[in-house]
């Protein structure tokens, strides 16, 4: 759940999910942490009275990164974060026992108990000083490796990592630059972190740095920018990765660069395609055993010694797979075919067949030289459409042209 609080999100209803979610699982102990923004205290809170309304004891943990939270999570874990949303929205992420994302049918088990009135047992509600301290040793001692010699930019988004990404960089002996690392409540992934990499691009140049890495606010995915300032996407980080890790399967979205799909095939690496969203992706690699996968946006999962996507221990072990070699000169192994993206505002989300008919004939008449897809966003109001071709200008011609027409059909 995830929306602009006081308009759609409101106190009362997070108070009344935090019930549904406790008498649905069952839980005995949920664990809460959340991001910097203003209103993540007041929602933490209210989310905690949810639990111990239904019975459970709710465990709050104050600001702390969305994996710390998988990984420290107790009967169910809790989130109160939008990701890398502006401030003035928030919302609710749950993790299982087993620290697994819940499904569709779990969500929707949930939501069915939103109107359940409280329980016959009172609940409690506990306060943790927060301490990110166990968190970190665990994502140095299983990530880490010794990064003596490297510079590093790192841009934490105003946001949960703030204080903990710079610590452990220079743990293992790099030479750290911090920046948006001030989070106030109102700044987080404002004009900076994974969605805006734009001051991180400048300063890696300017400073003369090997490297910048981007986190987003709850600190579950991370973006890269080489020595020359040039922005390093997921598609790219797990194209490092994969042979660097030595994985014999890698899960991705429809939205990764075909030549990541060209690269893994020279790596007799097997590519699983999933729909977009990390859970997919999780999904994907606990069915078919695989540990490594991720999304264009950042989103990198190594199962190894984890349970979902974390954006500190991506960021490390991407230092550690350059292996003495530049960032661009990792990255340019993958070869990219030239991607156009337009993001267009609609009434309605179901696509008409003028829309279907327009995308199938493009499809069929770039073959293998490209594609177009045409999804509807999961968040918002939005038709995405994306069109790879070898030529650009293709890709920005096909990309136009669809566009226009997903606007006069929807808009």
């Amino acid at each position: 759940m995830r929306g602009v609080v006081g308009e759609w999100l409101t106190v009362d209803l997070v108070e009344r999910l935090g019930r549904a979610a406790t008498l649905w699982s069952g839980a005995e102990r949920v664990f809460v942490g959340r991001d910097t923004r203003a209103s993540g205290p007041q929602l933490e809170e209210a989310f905690g009275r949810g639990v111990a309304s239904a019975g459970g004891t709710a465990v709050l943990g104050g600001v702390l990164p969305t994996p710390a939270v998988a990984l420290e999570r107790l009967d169910l874990g809790v989130v109160i974060s939008a990701s890398h949303n502006p401030p003035e929205y928030n919302g609710v992420k749950f993790f299982s026992a087993d620290g697994h994302k819940l499904s569709d049918a779990d969500e929707e088990a949930i939501e069915a108990l939103l109107d359940a009135p409280p329980a016959d047992r009172v609940g409690e509600i506990v306060h943790l000083d927060t301490s990110t301290d166990g968190y970190l040793a665990y994502v140095l001692e299983r990530f880490g490796s010794p990064l003596s010699g490297l510079r590093i930019a790192v841009d934490c988004a105003h946001g949960a990592y703030s204080h903990i990404a710079p610590l452990a960089f220079q743990r293992l002996g790099a030479e750290v630059f911090a920046l948006a690392n001030e989070p106030d409540g109102s700044n987080i992934n404002v004009g900076c972190g994974a969605t805006d990499t734009a001051t991180l691009q400048h300063t890696v140049v300017v400073g003369g740095f090997d490297l910048g890495i981007a986190f987003d606010g709850d600190g579950d995915r991370m973006l890269a920018v080489d020595e020359n300032g040039a922005l390093v996407d997921g598609d790219e980080i797990l194209a490092i990765l994969a042979p660097a890790l030595g994985v014999d399967v890698v899960a991705v979205t429809q939205m990764t660069n075909l030549g990541f799909h060209a690269l893994m095939r020279e790596h007799g690496i097997r590519v699983l395609t999933t729909d977009v969203g990390d859970r997919y992706v999780l999904e994907a690699l606990h069915a078919e055993g695989g540990v490594l996968g991720g999304e264009q946006s950042g989103h990198i999962i190594y199962l190894r010694d984890h349970v979902t996507g974390d954006g500190l221990a991506a960021a490390l072990l991407l230092c550690s797979a350059l292996a003495g070699r530049s960032l661009s000169a990792a990255a340019a192994t993958m070869p990219r075919f030239a991607q156009c993206k337009e993001n267009i505002h609609v009434t309605a989300k179901i696509l008409t067949p003028a829309i279907i008919d327009e995308v199938d004939a493009t499809n069929a008449k770039l073959g293998h030289t490209g594609r177009v897809l045409v999804r509807a966003s999961g968040t918002e109001p939005v038709i995405r459409v994306l069109v790879e071709a070898e030529n650009e200008a293709v890709a920005q011609d096909a990309c136009g042209r669809i566009a226009r027409l997903v606007e006069s059909e929807l808009g």
